[in-house]
């Protein structure tokens, strides 16, 4: 059996035993998953994780004794495994949040109601996410710890001039990011500083009514200003703008020479709202050659069309290693399209940003 067809062992959790037999059935029939175990709360799957050590773990967020949030940190510690989280759209998105910059490797929303038409509705999402998942880095999982902050001295840089090999003439940082993504920016961008010299604006692929709050958690560990984008937001250095979940994020050159965020539902033919290569596009389109890109964690190639985008019009590409991706999709891609200048580990690419500003 080939690596593509390869049979991914996964164990559900969840107290409630609808939800329980539904996502079995979704997912058993799927010939390439197998449902090896099942457990009603944290505490019985972190046993039933030691016993069968299964791919990929399906995983409830509130659960009596132990919760997801606490089952997630607990197995992390123990032995790092690709948790995907399935939540209602209702519930408490801080917990989400927490699971993910915990370790858990994604996110499935399932409907409030509990009725099967209703749950099977997400079957087709949830079986390419659990695949996707069995293909996570296990290595990087767990990671999302608070950052030591970038030295003094390396922020300074009295020796890069413009005519440094590693400098880049760049006015916007425009960065996208996926699967893994909530777990890596929480490491990186802490690593930023206060005087940061151009903006950031970044999509990461989370659902609907999530990245407001993420954002603000974001902002509260880093020493730059990290926001949820809004209409009309003038960049700036040392704002980060992520993009709004549901809108794609554009920019508009306004009349006194300033830049501010536009979030648009067009175009509407992208799998992804946002899009990486939406905001890559209109920020070549904007700052034509000042525009550095970055590509990290996730499945997929978005941000690939965009990093043409960039580097048509003379800017640069820098991509996340392989070695540090919980899925290495996004940077693969640009890489084999013959569009990234360098690729960094995710331990390194802060001060990357830094010396080539």
């Amino acid at each position: 059996m080939s690596a593509v067809q390869k049979i991914v062992r996964t164990v559900i959790v969840d107290d409630s035993a609808f939800v329980r037999k539904t996502v079995r059935q979704m997912l058993s029939g799927c010939p390439f998953i197998e449902v090896v175990g099942i457990a009603r709360d944290g505490e019985e799957a972190l046993e039933i994780v030691a016993e069968l050590n299964p791919d990929v773990v399906t995983c409830d967020l509130f659960m009596p004794r132990l919760d997801g949030v606490g089952f997630v940190r607990a197995q992390m510690a123990r032995r790092p495994v690709p948790i995907l989280m399935l939540t209602a759209a209702a519930q408490d998105a801080e917990k989400v949040v927490e699971a993910l910059s915990a370790g858990a490797v994604d996110l499935v929303v399932k409907p409030n109601a509990l009725a099967t038409d209703d749950l099977l509705g997400i079957r087709e999402q949830l079986v390419e996410k659990v695949k996707a998942a069995a293909r996570a880095a296990v290595g990087t999982l767990g990671l999302a710890m608070v950052p030591q902050r970038v030295p003094a001295e390396v922020t300074a840089h009295p020796t890069l001039s413009a005519s440094s090999p590693l400098s880049t003439r760049a006015d916007i940082v425009v960065l996208g990011i996926s699967t893994g993504g909530p777990q890596a920016l929480r490491q990186m961008l802490p690593l930023l500083p206060a005087d940061f010299p151009v903006p950031i604006a970044m999509v990461l692929h989370m659902p609907v009514g999530y990245t407001a709050l993420y954002a603000e958690k974001l902002n509260e560990l880093c020493q730059i200003e990290v926001r949820e984008a809004k209409e009309g937001d003038v960049l700036r250095p040392g704002l980060a703008l992520l993009a709004q979940a549901g809108r794609h994020l554009q920019f508009r050159r306004m009349q006194d020479g300033t830049v501010a965020a536009q979030l648009t539902m067009q175009p509407l033919d992208k799998i992804h709202r946002p899009s990486a290569d939406v905001l890559f596009r209109s920020a070549a389109e904007v700052y034509g050659e000042r525009v550095l890109g970055v590509v990290m964690t996730g499945m997929g190639d978005d941000g690939t069309e965009g990093a043409a985008w960039i580097k048509a019009q003379g800017g640069t590409i820098l991509t996340e290693a392989e070695k540090s991706c919980i899925i290495y999709g996004m940077p693969r891609s640009v890489v084999e399209a013959g569009l990234s200048d360098a690729a960094f580990p995710l331990n390194e690419m802060a001060q990357a940003l830094v010396e080539r500003l």
